[in-house]
């Protein structure tokens, strides 16, 4: 199975989500989160799989989540609302995150990666 892997260079938990997926021979294509957004489409989709609330997809530890004080603004958005927020900059994106045709996961937990491969 093939998976994509979207993550940001500088991130050190990307790094070891990396790690273990080469040390499990898992084949991957590699996304730069900071050069390609995800699209509203893709996260539509990907937070369907995940099944996971759309909160969970924000990077709450972000400098630009907490420059645009979104802990509040959240609160008042609309689902779609905040997919189009998360297209427009992929630094307010979790990562990383390791999507199949089946199922996605955000973040990294060694456990769930060694389950899902």
């Amino acid at each position: 199975m093939e998976y994509l892997f979207i993550c940001y260079k500088s991130c050190s938990t990307c790094a070891k989500a990396k790690k273990s997926l080469e040390a499990n021979n898992i084949n991957y294509t590699y996304r730069e989160i900071s050069d390609a957004n995800p699209s509203v489409e893709e996260l539509k989709a990907w937070i369907k799989l995940s099944g996971l609330p759309i909160k969970k997809f924000f990077n709450t530890s972000g400098k630009i989540y907490r420059e645009l004080k979104l802990k509040e603004k959240l609160k008042y958005m609309t689902d779609l609302e905040k997919i189009q927020l998360l297209a427009t900059d992929g630094m307010l994106v979790k990562r990383p995150l390791l999507v199949s045709q089946e199922k996605v996961l955000v973040g990294f937990d060694e456990e769930k990666y060694q389950k899902l491969i």
